[in-house]
């Protein structure tokens, strides 16, 4: 742990020594004066054809909101029962979609406001299985996914790009691969500190690869260096806002950690974020100010605070202590109906600085948007 804290320290010094200059919508440096900003998350979207077919639904309700000064994407940019897109594979495997993550890509370019996308396990890690056609290898999906959506480190996507700091640029110099987790991003506004993590779904990509994609010491390597990376990358951004006096912490992530299907007979698990889970409760003890995590994965909107009651049973799944200052949103996605983006305010001068409405855009995304 003394470890983790040190490299934090160093990442948090270049990140605060080197504050991103001609950022456009969002304040680059703690000290501004501005307490209050709005932002759209959304995730598990566009995750079927009626959906891609109505993006503008989306796409103009979020545009249309004045209050919104940027757009977070939790992760899984199609269903799990869609194709990956063969990535470095010739000639392309005949079940793939190839251009499936640029048609996601210009959905991005379209939204008026910088646009934050954390990955999901949908576009990566479940490649390899039967339900997604083995449409492709989890390292080769993931190195598309950055080469597309990340193709220009330390900035966002979206038609009004924005400045961050990346874990490509800021990672600890005694932990150079963190390098490679250029997902991985950091930024403040309204005295509030937002942090990307990757982390995905699927027990945290632990389970089997599978149908030809076996690759055991590869997979493991893979989940090793992502976990220790994203625990640093998340020490750095609390002593950050610990530092420079943040009122409030926003993550964002794609795994929902407390899924009861996981655990549920048959379940995929959730033991592989345990370790991070304790480390966010660790950190949110010190920090001891409201930090709200963000995710997607599991569908259905949802608020808790999954950690504050040790007996709950969201507090059974990784055995924490008592966290109080956490709270969590888990994102309406995939097609559960009405298909919604979430409008998530923060007002660093209350007392409670987090709320939030759900926006609905579409009526039923398995049968009419109307």
């Amino acid at each position: 742990m003394k470890t983790l804290l040190l490299s934090a320290a160093i990442v948090t010094a270049a990140i605060c020594g080197s504050a991103p200059a001609g950022a456009t919508t969002v304040a680059t440096t703690p000290y501004a004066p501005k307490t209050k900003t709005t932002i759209a998350v959304m995730g598990d979207w566009p995750y079927n054809q009626l959906l891609i077919d109505n993006a503008n639904l989306l796409i103009n309700s979020v545009n249309a909101d004045p209050d919104v000064s940027l757009l977070v994407h939790v992760g899984d940019i199609h269903s799990g029962s869609m194709a990956c897109t063969s990535a470095n594979v010739l000639p392309p495997i005949s079940s793939s979609d190839p251009g499936f993550n640029q048609k996601v890509f210009s959905f991005f370019q379209r939204f008026r406001t910088p646009v934050v996308y954390t990955p999901g396990d949908n576009e990566w890690t479940d490649c390899h299985k039967s339900k997604e056609f083995k449409s492709g290898a989890p390292l080769s999906e993931i190195a598309a996914v950055r080469s597309l959506f990340f193709a220009k480190p330390g900035h966002t996507l979206g038609l009004n790009e924005m400045l961050v700091n990346t874990q490509a640029e800021k990672f600890d110099p005694a932990y150079p691969s963190d390098a490679q987790f250029v997902e991985n991003v950091i930024w403040w506004d309204a005295q509030t500190l937002f942090v990307t993590v990757d982390m995905p779904g699927s027990n945290n990509d632990t389970l089997a690869w599978t149908n030809g994609f076996e690759n055991d010491a590869a997979h493991q390597k893979e989940v090793i260096d992502r976990n220790f990376a994203a625990e640093r990358w998340l020490n750095a951004a609390f002593q950050i806002a610990i530092r420079e006096n943040m009122k409030a912490i926003v993550i964002a992530l794609q795994a929902d950690m407390w899924d009861p299907a996981a655990v549920a007979p048959g379940g995929d698990g959730l033991n592989g974020y345990s370790t991070f889970v304790a480390e966010l409760a660790r950190l949110c003890l010190i920090y001891n100010k409201p930090v709200l995590l963000l995710n997607g994965d599991s569908h259905l909107y949802g608020a808790d605070k999954p950690l504050a009651d040790p007996n709950s049973p969201t507090g059974l799944i990784h055995h924490t202590t008592a966290v109080p200052n956490l709270t969590r949103i888990t994102v309406q996605g995939s097609t559960s109906a009405p298909a919604e983006w979430l409008k998530l305010t923060i007002d660093a001068s209350a007392a409670s600085p987090f709320s939030w409405i759900n926006v609905p855009y579409c009526k039923d995304p398995l049968t009419s948007c109307k």
